[in-house]
C-alpha cells in the first residue's frame, strides 16, 4: 500500500513508517489512513491533488484563526497524498460542546480585511463537488451566484430537480436582498457536519474543511442539518439570544448542502430541498 509517491513524501518529511497503513472509517470521498512512524502517529489522506491542496490550505487557515479549537497540523502534501498530525479521540461531553461553541464564535469573529468580503482566493471542494469561491463584496450575491444557482442548474441538468422546484430556488436566490442584510464575510469551516467535528484530548477539533468567508450561519446550519448540537453549544456560541431571523437563515444555508447531497447521492434528498425551500419562502 506504500506507493512510490507516498514513500518519497514520507522520506522528505523524515517520517519512517513503523507499521502498515491502518484504514480509517469516515472517508466517503478520499481514502484515509493512520500510520505509526518513528516520530509518532500521523493521518494520511489520498485524493485528487487539487482537492488535497485546498484542504491543506483550509486547515492552515483554520489553525491561524482559532486558539480554542484543535486543528491538525499539516506536515506535508504532494502527489495525491496529505500528511497530517494525528489527534487522540476523547468522549463528547457538555464541556466539550461548550468549548466547540466558544471556539466557533472565535473563528467566526475573524473579519475579511483588504479583500472582497465573501469568498476565498482559490476554489476548493465540498465533498467531491468543486466549490467556486471567486470573491464578491455582497454576501447575498455570493450566496446566489456561487452557491445556489450553480447547484440548482447542475441538479436540473441531471434530472434531479424539476423545472418548478428550480424556478422556486431561483426566485428565492433573486430575492435575498429583500430580507437578508449584507454583512462582512467571516471565515467559515464550510463543511461542518458532525463527522468533521472530533472530540479529542486537546478539546474539540475541526477536520476536512472547505474554507471560505461568508455568513457564519453557514457552519451552524450544516451542524443542525447533519448533527444535533446541544443547548450547551448554542448557549456558548450565541453568548446571548440567537438572531430573530435565525430559523430563516438556517433554512437558507441548508439549501446549499442539501443541493450538494442531491447532486452527489441522488433523488432521496429532493424532498429535503423542497422542505428547506418552503421554510425560506415562509420566513422560517
Amino acid at each position: 500500500m506504500f506507493d512510490d509517491a507516498l514513500m518519497a513524501l514520507l522520506d522528505r518529511l523524515d517520517l519512517g513508517p513503523r507499521d502498515s497503513l491502518e484504514p480509517l472509517s469516515g472517508g466517503d470521498i478520499a481514502a484515509v489512513y493512520r500510520l505509526a512512524t518513528d516520530r509518532g502517529e500521523v493521518v494520511l489522506k489520498r485524493d485528487d491533488p487539487e482537492r488535497l491542496a485546498g484542504e491543506a490550505e483550509g486547515l492552515r487557515a483554520l489553525k491561524a484563526a482559532t486558539t480554542r479549537l484543535a486543528v491538525p497540523e499539516v506536515w506535508g502534501e504532494g502527489d495525491g497524498w496529505l500528511v497530517m498530525e494525528a489527534l487522540t479521540p476523547a468522549r463528547r461531553t457538555a464541556a466539550g460542546e461548550r468549548a466547540l461553541g466558544e471556539g466557533l464564535r472565535e473563528l467566526h469573529g475573524v473579519p475579511a480585511s483588504g479583500e472582497a468580503s465573501h469568498g476565498w482566493a482559490r476554489d476548493n471542494a465540498c465533498g467531491a463537488t468543486p466549490q467556486p469561491n471567486a470573491p464578491l463584496d455582497d454576501g447575498r450575491a455570493f450566496q446566489r451566484e456561487r452557491r445556489l444557482l450553480p447547484l440548482a442548474r447542475a441538479c436540473h441538468d441531471r434530472g434531479l430537480l424539476d423545472a418548478r422546484l428550480r424556478e422556486r430556488l431561483e426566485a428565492v436566490a433573486q430575492a435575498l436582498e429583500d430580507w437578508l442584510p449584507d454583512a462582512s464575510g467571516r471565515r467559515v469551516h464550510g463543511d461542518l457536519w458532525s463527522g468533521n467535528v472530533l472530540y479529542t484530548t486537546r478539546g474539540p477539533a475541526l477536520i476536512d474543511p472547505a474554507v471560505y468567508r461568508h455568513y457564519p450561519e453557514v457552519d451552524l446550519a450544516m451542524l443542525t442539518l447533519f448533527g444535533a448540537p446541544s443547548e450547551a453549544f448554542f448557549e456558548a456560541y450565541w453568548n446571548g439570544a440567537a438572531p430573530a431571523d435565525w430559523p430563516r437563515r438556517e433554512a437558507l444555508f441548508q439549501l446549499y448542502p442539501l443541493l450538494n447531497h442531491l447532486l452527489l447521492f441522488g433523488g432521496a434528498y429532493r424532498d429535503a430541498v423542497a422542505r428547506a425551500l418552503t421554510r425560506v419562502e415562509r420566513g422560517g
